[in-house]
């Protein structure tokens, strides 16, 4: 499995010859981020806002059959029970071999029975940046309680590289709540099945570490 960030939540999962995309942003919706142009046999949209919705902007073909059982957990765009921005859904694909997990905008704690759903992920794709999301010592609370094998910050804005909305917050306090991170330099993650071994080799496989690796947005 192939994991690209294309940029701020939006996400290419490319499983053999299989592609999801998730959470395609309009164009000229997130400062720093290029028009997004892929093409998928699904697209998911966490929630209704310009910044995750943009599904016309993807090459559909529905064509092939989903290898993948996909659970939708519903959650909130904020801690007030969605008073403030709506809801928000955390989406799992699991193929059998791996378990990857999409949380969108995600802006609450997820009750204890979503947590629990949330177990044994091998990919958390989660928000950090605060303001519209969960913020980092959150984001590091849920992923320290749920334990994937790896995460991958999104939703967050960088000064330097020049990129995310002014609001939100740098990835390095995810990266300081968590303890350390990889930076990669590029914007994809190759990612194999505990059963063909562990994940790159890069990585020290160790039973219950979480693995935070930072990827660099391919639409910039």
């Amino acid at each position: 499995m192939t994991i690209t960030w294309l940029g701020h939540s939006c996400f290419k999962v490319e499983n053999k010859d299989y592609v999801v995309v998730f959470d395609p942003t309009e164009d000229g919706y997130v400062p720093g981020i290029t028009p997004i142009r892929e093409k998928a046999n699904m697209v998911i949209c966490s929630h209704e806002h310009g910044d995750h919705n943009a599904r016309h902007l993807i090459e559909l073909d529905e064509s092939k059959p989903c290898p993948y059982i996909v659970t939708a957990i519903d959650t909130f765009h904020d801690d007030k029970n969605g008073k403030l921005r709506g809801e928000n859904r955390i989406t799992v694909l699991d193929d059998g071999e791996l378990r990857v997990a999409h949380f969108g905008d995600l802006g609450c704690v997820p009750e204890p029975s979503q947590m629990e759903e949330l177990t044994n992920l091998d990919v958390a794709l989660i928000p950090v940046g605060g303001f519209y999301t969960i913020d980092a010592e959150t984001a590091a609370k849920i992923v320290n309680l749920i334990k994937p094998r790896i995460v991958i910050p999104m939703h967050y804005r960088d000064d330097e590289k020049g990129f995310g909305f002014d609001v939100i917050s740098r990835v390095d306090d995810f990266v300081n709540a968590m303890g350390s991170a990889e930076f990669k330099e590029s914007s994809s993650i190759e990612i194999e099945s505990t059963a063909q071994k562990s994940i790159e080799t890069i990585f020290d496989d160790s039973k219950d570490s979480v693995k935070v690796v930072v990827l660099e947005p391919s639409n910039r």
